[in-house]
């Protein structure tokens, strides 16, 4: 009996137990240093209609959660093996329990394992390491670059045009339907409407109002009775309009003649004498100017026109609309075009007056050399021992040892060489490291010496050599050699003068090259050589 009982016992234990074990609980580092990320991992296995909830924690015991990633789900079958990774970190050395987690599946509690975990200070030896000044705040890169700025400009003066081109039109559409009537008298009632909506004499503006008035009458005169109203004096209009009268059989009494004549005369003092009639005054004048156009107009003996005539008149006189707007169409895209034009040249002057034309030239038409300059630049290693440096694109390794004569390459245990560009390029960079097979005393001022016959066995023609010693931050010495020299274009058989820049630092067993090449006179590729020369740092083996 009391064996079973045992037996019992074990096997509810045991049936506890595998049901607690349904999480199983994991960490990739036990020890790990200050700051640095402990991978927590929680998997557990369950039906695909079961329901798993993971805790979303802050911190769990004494470490931070960082990183709380999310549920990876694999499919075994007709079950899902569930996979929660939690991110933690402590930035005081010591040891540390990561304490069990609550995980809920089907709403039923289970605890996950705790795990030990030491965290340790990171050893700095000052007695090896060497120490660096602060350095000094640099700027923040500039990856967009320019180019939204010219853009921007672009579309400003596209927008004036549209603009210009949407007031004319809006107000040639305007007068060309205040100028297309289908007869004098029509025209004439129309402008006397839109005169007096104007207000011109209620602002005091009284001048203007009878310079109008007068010209909407003479303009009548001149179009409905054919005399030339409009360059005649008063006294000469009123001679002229009485013979025409006669001429045409108009029937006209005196008094009209009269208050026509007399408000022409009041006009000439308003807009010569600075007269300034009353306001009743003025709309007397107004009335009797009306009066004076619609008299003069049923005077007009009628002509008979024909049905077909009438058409006629009406097709010519719509021809005549769209042959305007199709001309004031024509003016506005032409004043458009001619203002965008003056925007860009006046815009392009002035940049030329303030930067130059060569400043000008470069945004507008561009140079593959202020291209790199202005681009994004990345800073690598390269070789062995390795050359820091920073470069406006990513150098690609290249094999140069077949270069090399086959008594030198003998000597030479590896090589590793990182080019941008080619020889016949307008920039050209070029990074290499090498090390001998045998421990070597290389001397620097030969190496120089070999490296310009290099150039010279390459086509470098006339070449004008200078040498100074070359130190980097690091205070590792090494030989700089630049000058010019004069190559001939395989493309176009010209000859381009060029401007080399050439570094060497001899190393523990290896020496360590740099050359860079241009076209004489690039402002930018020159700021391009300065920038890179001067991120040059340099790495011993095993460093």
């Amino acid at each position: 009996m009391k064996k079973l009982i045992f037996f019992l016992l074990l096997l509810l234990s045991t049936t506890i137990f595998a049901q607690q074990k349904r999480v199983e609980t994991s960490i990739d580092t036990t020890k790990n240093k200050i700051g640095a990320e402990f991978k927590l991992t929680l998997k557990t296995s369950v039906d695909t209609l079961s329901k798993v909830v993971f805790p979303n924690l802050k911190n769990i015991g004494a470490l931070e959660v960082i990183q709380s990633y999310p549920v990876d789900t694999v499919k075994n079958n007709d079950r899902y093996e569930l996979i929660k990774k939690y991110g933690l970190t402590q930035f005081d050395s010591g040891r540390y329990v990561i304490p069990s987690i609550k995980i809920l599946i089907n709403n039923k509690p289970y605890q996950t394992d705790s795990i030990a975990v030491e965290v340790t200070n990171v050893q700095v030896d000052t007695l090896k390491q060497k120490m660096y000044d602060i350095k000094d705040i640099q700027p923040a890169p500039d990856t967009i670059g320019n180019w939204w700025k010219y853009l921007l400009a672009v579309l400003l003066i596209l927008g004036i045009g549209a603009g210009i081109y949407w007031f004319l039109k809006h107000r040639q559409k305007k007068k060309i339907e205040e100028e297309v009537y289908k007869t004098p008298i029509e025209k004439a009632t129309s402008l006397l409407n839109n005169l007096e909506k104007k207000e011109l004499w209620q602002k005091g503006e009284i001048k203007e109002y009878y310079s109008e008035l007068t010209d909407i009458a003479r303009n009548y005169i001149e179009e409905a009775i054919e005399i030339p109203a409009m360059e005649s004096t008063t006294s000469e209009l009123i001679t002229g309009l009485r013979a025409a009268s006669v001429k045409k059989k108009m029937v006209l009494t005196p008094e009209t003649i009269e208050n026509l004549e007399r408000v022409l005369k009041q006009a000439d003092l308003v807009k010569f004498a600075k007269s300034k009639p009353l306001e009743f005054e003025i709309t007397e004048d107004r009335n009797k100017i009306q009066k004076a156009i619609l008299t003069l107009d049923n005077s007009i003996p009628v002509e008979v026109i024909n049905e077909e005539d009438t058409l006629l008149n009406e097709a010519q006189r719509q021809k005549q609309i769209a042959l305007q707007l199709k001309k004031k169409r024509n003016n506005r895209i032409t004043i458009s075009v001619a203002s965008v034009l003056f925007l860009l040249l006046a815009t392009t002057f002035y940049l030329m007056a303030t930067r130059g034309f060569d400043y000008v030239k470069d945004n507008l038409i561009g140079h593959p050399s202020m291209e790199l300059l202005e681009g994004e630049w990345v800073r690598s290693e390269y070789g062995n021992p390795a050359v820091i440096i920073n470069t406006p694109k990513v150098l690609k390794r290249t094999d140069l040892t077949k270069s090399l004569p086959k008594e030198g390459l003998a000597l030479v245990k590896e090589m590793q060489s990182f080019v941008y560009g080619s020889m016949i390029d307008q920039f050209y960079l070029m990074v290499s490291t090498l090390k001998y097979k045998q421990e070597t005393q290389v001397d620097l001022k030969k190496s120089v010496e070999v490296y310009l016959q290099t150039l010279e066995s390459q086509g470098a023609q006339n070449m004008i050599v200078k040498q100074e010693d070359f130190e980097t931050k690091e205070g590792i010495t090494g030989v700089k050699a630049y000058g010019t020299f004069t190559r001939v274009n395989p493309e176009n058989n010209d000859r381009d003068r060029m401007y080399y820049e050439v570094l060497l630092f001899a190393q523990e067993g290896g020496l360590q090259q740099i050359l860079i090449l241009h076209q004489e006179g690039d402002k930018y590729a020159n700021e391009i050589s300065e920038r890179v020369l001067s991120s040059v740092e340099l790495k011993h083996e095993g460093r």
